[in-house]
């Protein structure tokens, strides 16, 4: 028996050791990445089944970015969707500071595995980056570090967001974030702001509104700290303060054009959609369970947020009990009761410009209804503010689990097994019930070989775009994957993007419809095809040129017989069959 015993000794006293944590930590947040999305990985024709239009249109900024980096493509606007006006990328989400770094993967093995790469990449680089932070820098303690990391990483409202929204779960950078803003108290204030600066440029191509919320967050966090420790705050106001210009500065002198191009430049907006701008969080969200935890189901979410992707405020009854408990323990923090007025601020915010509670209407007084449309704000979706708390509540947690193990460092024998267990058991009960599940997946339609195959590219020839018909947009986003594969190549009339609309420049998520997309939309709706008046087509003709259209197609879809039977009564003329897809060329229609 002695020498089983020695190989256990050996094997925990290793365990112990800093770098086996490290890499035990490491390894547990990447099972979790991949078991949240195993199902993408496990079939290469496959995508996520909640949300299949954004993970088309990351996948088309994928490979707009891998042009980008071999210069082949302005950063900041692209003509090849929404021909002929073009979008602009900055309003965009077009997530350069991942793309760039990606083009490898894209160019090699295509934008849908570089998607994959990005969305459990993202998971595990959060969770690793807030680990890191936590364990050498916050709060030194690797099992509080290792529980904070893992919530900040992979709690509901992430893998909420995992649905198509990778922009949103990459936030490896807020940890980094928040650790250089608190060392620019320190003396070396020039060195430390160049380097938040620096970090702050990174995040600022990968998602704008992530950074917003952390710069709102600190900024409300510093003012309760320092009212609580002003002693120390006199003490390093002035190197926090020069620190802080720099950074401003250095910030400023890379991002002034993106930022330029985003609030005035061609095709920007003055606000998200007026729908979007409702989007709240249901205050009985808050203690519910979202589908896609591990106890949480479509019931216990259904009402409770406005889709799959934005079940951003999902805590559980117990975590929220426990939060608060942490909370008042920790009272005398100036760190927890900074946390704590942040997380409350957010939560209210995220509120949205009505109060509910299970769908309807409290009468409370919003928080949110006095400032969604002021600018900057009008460009902010209120639900996400609950997808700010959530590093929020990973922070009081993992203050929570250090202040459990200092205490139990002085106890020993039995009292120190009894608080261990129940340590253990509350955090069980707090967090299994939301623990991830993987993400729901379905097939994806075949790419059509007129695509593959290059064969668009005869038509495409001279700057001229290509007419999908049913046209792209967030419901038929297809032909947006498939341009993508082409590395945005292939260019689009139509799509799936943010651009203005009507005299107030208010955002929709596809471009002003011509007479044709009406006509195509009453198609859509009834299924009957209207006989075409002269006029009609004529209407459709001049859409054309307005589109510059090279090719007019129709793809391989269930309801393929009736577009095929709508455009030949819009243009007067059956189609060609080219390749695999049913074709009409303009230059002929126009005879």
């Amino acid at each position: 028996m002695a020498p089983v015993t020695d190989r256990r000794s050996r094997w925990l006293r290793l365990m112990r050791r800093g770098p086996a944590q490290d890499l035990a930590a490491v390894a547990t947040y990447v099972l979790l990445a991949f078991w949240a999305t195993y199902r993408i990985w496990l079939h290469p024709t496959w995508g996520l089944a909640a949300n299949r239009a954004d993970q088309a249109f990351f996948e088309w900024m994928l490979g707009h970015g891998a042009l980008v980096a071999t210069g082949q493509a302005s950063p900041f606007f692209s003509d090849q969707m929404n021909a002929p006006v073009g979008i602009n990328l900055m309003a965009n989400t077009s997530v350069l500071g991942i793309s760039i770094p990606l083009t490898p993967v894209t160019l090699l093995f295509g934008p849908h595995v570089a998607f994959n790469v990005f969305l459990t990449g993202a998971l595990i680089l959060t969770a690793v980056a807030w680990y890191l932070v936590l364990s050498r820098y916050l709060l030194k303690r690797r099992f509080a570090a290792w529980i904070g990391a893992g919530f900040c990483a992979f709690a509901p409202g992430m893998i909420s967001q995992a649905n198509g929204h990778p922009n949103l779960v990459a936030q490896f950078l807020v940890p980094v974030l928040i650790w250089r803003t608190l060392e620019l108290r320190r003396p070396r204030w020039l060195r430390n702001g160049v380097l938040l600066g620096v970090v702050v440029i990174w995040q600022a191509f990968i998602n704008l509104e992530i950074l917003f919320m952390t710069a709102v967050g600190l900024v409300i966090f510093l003012a309760v700290a320092a009212a609580i420790r002003w002693r120390e705050a006199r003490a390093t106001w002035r190197p926090f303060l020069f620190g802080s210009l720099v950074a401003v500065g250095v910030a400023l002198a890379a991002l002034w054009y993106p930022i330029a191009m985003l609030l005035t430049g061609p095709q920007s907006y003055s606000g998200l959609p007026y729908e979007v701008r409702g989007y709240g969080a249901d205050l009985a969200a808050y203690v519910g369970l979202s589908r896609e935890s591990l106890l949480g189901s479509m019931d216990s979410a259904r009402g409770l947020a406005q889709n799959a992707a934005e079940e951003n405020s999902f805590f559980g009854w117990p975590l929220v009990v426990l939060t608060v408990v942490v909370v008042v323990a920790l009272r005398r923090s100036a760190a927890a009761i900074g946390l704590f007025v942040v997380g409350v601020v957010f939560a209210y915010l995220s509120l949205g410009p009505v109060v509910r509670l299970h769908g309807s209407p409290t009468g409370l007084p919003s928080l949110w209804q006095s400032l969604h449309d002021v600018p900057v704000l009008s460009s902010a979706v209120p639900t996400r503010w609950a997808l700010a708390v959530t590093p929020i509540v990973g922070l009081l947690l993992a203050l929570g689990v250090a202040a459990a193990q200092q205490r139990s460092d002085v106890l020993r024998g039995r009292a120190l097994i009894a608080f261990r267990a129940v340590g253990a058991a509350v955090l069980l009960v707090a967090l299994v019930p939301i623990a991830p599940t993987a993400l729901p997946a379905t097939k994806l339609s075949d790419t059509p070989l007129f695509v593959s195959s290059g064969t668009w590219a005869r038509y495409a020839a001279g700057g001229k775009s290509i007419v999908f018909v049913p046209m792209p947009t967030s419901g038929v986003n297809d032909p947006i994957r498939w341009s993508a594969m082409t590395m945005t190549r292939m260019p689009l009339a139509g799509g799936y993007f943010l651009a203005p609309v009507g005299p107030e420049r208010i955002a929709n998520f596809t471009s002003e419809f011509r007479p044709t997309n009406y006509y195509l939309r009453y198609v859509s709706r009834t299924g009957r095809v209207p006989s075409a008046a002269p006029g009609t087509r004529a209407n459709a003709l001049a859409d054309l040129s307005y589109w510059n259209a090279g090719a007019v197609v129709v793809p391989k879809r269930r309801d393929s017989t009736l577009w095929v039977k709508t455009l030949t009564e819009l243009y007067g003329v059956p189609p060609q069959k080219v390749s695999d897809v049913w074709l009409w060329d303009p230059a002929t229609l126009a005879r």
